[in-house]
């Protein structure tokens, strides 16, 4: 197994930094890497573009955080808070919710909640100035009441300062505080009075804005069950495949320009075009490497990872930790999968020696050699090796030999 791996990486380098079995010069090298780079930049732009060519589950569900986040909350103004965030993005008559949600279908694939869509018709019929001059107007009066309660602290702070100096005796010319006891009770009480009153109208206008049919609508809208769990469940599933979708376009992408480059990489090698064989084994890892990137985050994230957890969850309840042990067993075999394609398909030795010596090339370099030759006269590659049957020479790599048909299985190995 480690044999055949450092077989792999020896090859692998080699491939990497030669042109017909030639190291290349340092310019060269400098150049091709930096061509690496930049293939390598765009293809994982294209990746990533490619991965949002599906609407995200956030897209789909627009809704689905602010709905979320209206049941879960106990506070009892929180009908107000949901209608006023309906209003604070209304800044034109222009401005449409439904609109809003449906851009993320322009150009992509996938459709946005019909549910959504009429929760965005809800909130699009709220929408008027004169919903908006009231939380105007309510959001004044809240301005105002801050402010008052700040200045009591303020007043509160220095009446507790002065009723000890009294306690003390300290005459008021030496006192450090601005007001007297008496100023300070009077200030205090009145602006109490202010805020009591802003709040009575601030709670008015808001049972004001509730009480409009379209809230009343809306409203009774985001109480439904039934509509909830709907985007609810539909959301729990696009978040449970988009992983997957994600993978399948990304796959789309990259399958293609694996296979061209493995093509060209092949021809190239069977007619002898050094240069043109470089280039593409260099595309050919290039693409592979963020498919092999986006597997593995796949895995971390995917539905296969979905499918572990709930199994695991399901036979050892909290023992989680049990699926890194699975990672652990599985990403080796993985590994060893890419090892087997790499050494089947590309890095294949006996396919390469039965195309070349049809052809009257060497079986390391691929440069034309006479029939006769024994070693290569352009890389002094050793052509032949000895049948273990008759002890004749035949060529290196093949599967029989040339003289008695044996089996050079184990010879070649």
């Amino acid at each position: 197994m480690f044999s055949r791996i450092r077989g792999l990486l020896s090859q692998f380098f080699s491939r990497t930094r030669t042109i017909n079995n030639e190291p290349l010069n340092k310019v060269s090298l400098i150049v091709i890497i930096i061509v690496d780079i930049f293939i390598l930049i765009n293809v994982f732009t294209g990746l990533d573009d490619i991965s949002r060519w599906h609407i995200s589950p956030t897209e789909a569900y627009p809704c689905y955080s602010e709905w979320q986040n209206y049941r879960i909350k106990t506070t009892k103004d929180k009908d107000y808070e949901i209608v006023r965030l309906s209003l604070s993005s209304y800044t034109n008559n222009q401005f449409s919710f439904r609109g809003n949600y449906q851009q993320a279908e322009a150009g992509h694939l996938g459709k946005v909640s019909q549910t959504c869509l009429q929760y965005a018709d809800y909130k699009d019929k709220i929408k008027n100035s004169e919903k908006q001059q009231i939380i105007k107007t309510i959001e004044q009066k809240q301005a105002k009441i801050s402010r008052l309660e700040q200045a009591n602290s303020t007043i509160k702070s220095q009446y507790d300062s002065t009723l000890l100096e009294k306690i003390a005796g300290q005459s008021s010319e030496q006192s450090i505080n601005q007001v007297s006891a008496e100023k300070a009770k009077q200030a205090l009480e009145e602006n109490n009075r202010q805020i009591s009153t802003l709040k009575q109208e601030t709670s008015t206008l808001k049972n004001e804005l509730l009480t409009k049919p379209e809230s009343i609508s809306f409203i009774a809208f985001i109480k439904d069950n039934n509509r909830f769990q709907e985007v609810d469940k539909g959301y729990q599933q696009a978040s449970f495949w988009y992983p997957s979708i994600q993978l399948g376009f990304q796959s789309l992408f990259l399958l293609p320009l694996i296979l061209i480059a493995l093509l060209v990489h092949k021809f190239s090698q069977r007619r002898g075009y050094g240069l043109v064989s470089l280039i593409s084994w260099h595309l050919l890892v290039i693409f592979f490497i963020p498919l092999i990137v986006k597997i593995f985050e796949f895995l971390q994230v995917g539905a296969i990872f979905k499918f572990l957890f709930d199994i695991i969850s399901a036979i050892f309840g909290g023992l989680l930790f049990l699926i890194n042990y699975l990672y652990i067993l599985l990403i080796p075999v993985i590994g060893f999968g890419i090892i087997q394609f790499f050494q089947k398909f590309v890095f294949n030795a006996k396919v390469q020696a039965a195309s070349r010596v049809q052809k009257s090339r060497c079986v390391n370099c691929a440069k034309k050699i006479r029939h006769l030759d024994t070693y290569c006269p352009h890389c002094g590659y050793y052509q032949y090796i000895e049948c273990h049957n008759c002890h004749n020479l035949t060529y290196k790599h093949l599967s029989y030999c040339k003289h008695c048909g044996t089996s050079q299985v184990s010879s070649n190995l």
